[in-house]
């Protein structure tokens, strides 16, 4: 059987990764690596801490350019491969633009797709913007659902797609934390690196880490997320780091409003086995990323969602999560109640991990030896 990966963004490689591995442990299929370079730093990272090197890279990422931009460069570059190659299925990995395009090169090809991590659903097509869409649209024209919980497959169900076509396989996030968080622990030379590294946490304080970088809160939701952290930054016993997203709407309101701040560590973005690391130990996580609300309950940490909606309603609904928007307020009050409560942050932190067990790559490549090469 010949399957092609296709991805292109940080967590998409994150969350790939350990399918690729899993596909390039089987005698029976031939694998290869597409990447269309969607974030290119960022990606590049992935790529180097799971050893992939792809077989083919579109390269689409330019300045300032649009999703349009990225969705039609990425239709033209793929589809001379998908003719060349003639794979027996596509896989692509959640909600962004290079897994929609991906699936829709494959489909105008009429080669098979298998969609990693579908499912998901806030029922709101402007929140998540676009990847609430890029979901719906990708799951059209998908041959094999991987759907990483229940609630993902009965989302599945209820737009009519066929129960034989759906399988819940856990989320491919747990099989890469896993291995990373293995990984470093074996590594005593990552652990005296990650040491030095990070040798400026304040272990008399508690840690917050923050990530941010949803298009939908850019302006007026990033401002805020900015007056929070810099009122939470007022307490003493408080420090924060934000690793800042390369984006430039992002990086231009949180440098100019925290820049100057003592207790907000801003630093760029880390390489997968050190950000694994600093998670482990942050006190809590408040975030806007979808993998993140995945990582932090595994890592038995309390994560505040700074969105309006989650198409992860599995944490927030066995309470390892919160939603707190973006508004300063409800922010900084999420993340009173839990440094002030004990049993409250006790209660989030030693709750249920929902997102499965490690083994959702072998699941996926399983089903689709199962599928054949026919």
């Amino acid at each position: 059987m010949k399957v092609l990966t296709v991805f292109g963004t940080r967590p998409e490689a994150i969350k790939m990764a350990p399918v690729v591995a899993a596909l390039r442990e089987s005698a029976s299929v031939s694998v290869r690596v597409c990447v269309t370079g969607q974030h290119r730093s960022m990606l590049d990272s992935v790529l180097r801490t799971f050893a992939i090197v792809p077989d083919d890279d579109l390269d689409v990422m330019s300045p300032d350019q649009s999703l349009s931009e990225v969705f039609a460069r990425i239709l033209a570059r793929l589809d001379p491969i998908l003719a060349t190659w003639k794979p027996d299925f596509v896989l692509v990995q959640g909600d962004t633009v290079t897994s929609t395009a991906a699936a829709l090169a494959a489909f105008y090809r009429r080669v098979r797709v298998g969609h990693v991590e579908a499912g998901l659903r806030t029922g709101d097509m402007n929140s998540p913007w676009p990847e609430e869409a890029n979901r719906r649209l990708t799951a059209v024209v998908t041959d094999r659902h991987y759907a990483p919980t229940e609630r993902a497959r009965r989302a599945l169900l209820a737009e009519g797609y066929p129960e034989d076509a759906i399988r819940v396989t856990g989320n491919t996030v747990i099989d890469a934390l896993l291995r990373c968080t293995e990984a470093n622990a074996r590594d005593p030379a990552l652990q005296s690196r990650l040491q030095m590294d990070f040798d400026w946490i304040d272990p008399h304080k508690r840690l917050i880490l923050v990530t941010g970088h949803r298009r939908e809160s850019f302006g007026g939701g990033f401002d805020n997320i900015c007056k929070a952290l810099a009122t939470l930054a007022r307490r003493p016993d408080v420090q924060i780091v934000y690793p800042v997203h390369l984006n430039p709407n992002v990086r231009g309101p949180v440098f100019g409003q925290l820049g100057n701040n003592e207790s907000i560590r801003l630093i760029e973005p880390l390489d997968y086995p050190e950000f694994v690391a600093l998670m482990s130990r942050a006190d809590l996580i408040l975030t806007d990323s979808g993998g993140i609300q995945e990582e932090a309950p595994a890592l038995r940490k309390p994560v505040l969602v700074m969105r309006d909606t989650s198409e992860r309603p599995e944490a927030i609904d066995v309470g390892v999560a919160r939603l707190v928007g973006t508004d300063p307020a409800a922010i900084v009050a999420g993340v009173t109640d839990l440094l002030d409560d004990a049993g409250r942050y006790a209660a989030m932190a030693n709750g249920a991990t929902p997102y499965g067990d490690g083994r959702a790559s072998a699941r996926i490549v399983a089903d689709l030896l199962e599928c054949g090469s026919s």
